[in-house]
């Protein structure tokens, strides 16, 4: 799965970060490590939020995705879209209608979403399609909440690291006349 890798590849990047300075390193001030601590946790925030937020896409970007090719060749009145919502894994199915041709009275293309309801319209290929029928399917995969709450829990950390070289940094700034 596309956002489960993309999760992945930026606690790489966090790792990455982390590994960079080995322990003949030293830093010497607060600001170089609350720095380090800034791009950390920008990295596991980025890894948290493609498990929390699906992409929105609007239908003709679902139709020329990956996504497509994922599954089965299919009828050409059929779309799927495979995603990540929190902890659970959500398979949506389009049945599509095509529209005529010359039909230009009350077209109006579908904008970017999750999900799109029936009724929704889009063009491909000079084609104009309808979407009639939308069939949602949820499964909770318990790991994926357990992997969120320790991507809150590390944000946490770092959080609470960088509060504490705030103070201490503070502290050894101020001088007594």
């Amino acid at each position: 799965m596309i956002p489960i890798q993309d999760a992945r590849n930026h606690v790489n990047q966090a790792l990455l970060l982390l590994s960079s300075h080995d322990d003949s390193d030293h830093f010497k001030t607060g600001a170089e490590v609350n720095k380090l601590m800034d791009a950390v946790m920008l990295q596991l925030t980025r890894a948290r939020n493609r498990l929390t937020t699906p992409a929105s896409l609007t239908l003709p970007e679902l139709a020329t995705s990956g996504l497509m090719k994922m599954f089965p060749p299919h009828a050409g009145d059929v779309m799927v879209n495979f995603y990540i919502n929190l902890s659970k894994l959500c398979l949506t199915v389009y049945q599509l209608h095509t529209m005529p041709p010359n039909t230009t009275k009350n077209f109006k293309p579908a904008r970017s979403s999750v999900l799109h309801n029936p009724g929704a319209m889009f063009e491909l290929n000079n084609n104009r399609f309808q979407v009639s029928h939308v069939h949602k399917v949820e499964c909770v995969v318990p790991w994926l909440n357990g992997t969120l709450v320790f991507f809150t829990i590390s944000l946490q950390l770092c959080q609470q690291l960088k509060d504490k070289i705030s103070v201490f940094s503070s502290f050894w700034n101020y001088r007594p006349f």
